[in-house]
């Protein structure tokens, strides 16, 4: 049974070059204004990766706009961990950052583990298909938290 949705909810993953930006920008096609919605990784040192960009784009989500952040420079720019009611981490290495950062704070907090497909190598074909993959399994979470999306 779907949940109520959250007021405010993040999505972490390592770098916030992949897949937390895909939830962000999935969640935000599919829920709109009724959820504020952002994304972070624990580093920031990578750009939004392009096959990201070109699998959000056959679902109409723009990626290409996004620009990657750590934890850190969210913090700096206002958006404190502890203004969410909900954080979802997508690797294991970011359910570790975030359970050390929101350890004083009351939030929930949810592991999606999601497959990483900038892992896959191989022709320009593998690879979209993999990130098609992690796409849709990051619908399919939201789906069942959330019920079916409202797309525009």
């Amino acid at each position: 049974m779907a949940k109520k949705l959250p007021q405010s909810i993040l999505f972490c993953c390592d770098h916030n070059a992949v897949r937390s930006p895909m939830a962000e920008g999935i969640m935000k096609r599919f829920y709109g204004g009724n959820v504020y919605v952002q994304s972070a990784g624990i580093r920031n040192d990578l750009e939004v990766d392009g096959f990201a960009i070109a699998v959000c784009n056959e679902i109409g989500v723009e990626l290409s706009r996004h620009r990657s952040r750590s934890f850190e420079e969210m913090e700096k720019y206002g958006d404190q961990l502890s203004s969410f009611d909900f954080v979802v981490a997508l690797t294991p290495a970011s359910r570790a950052e975030a359970i050390k950062l929101t350890r004083f704070y009351h939030l929930d907090l949810e592991y999606w583990p999601i497959t990483d497909p900038s892992a896959v190598s191989g022709n320009r074909g593998t690879r979209l298909d993999a990130y098609r993959k992690s796409r849709d399994e990051i619908i399919a979470h939201l789906v069942d938290r959330w019920g079916n999306a409202q797309m525009p």
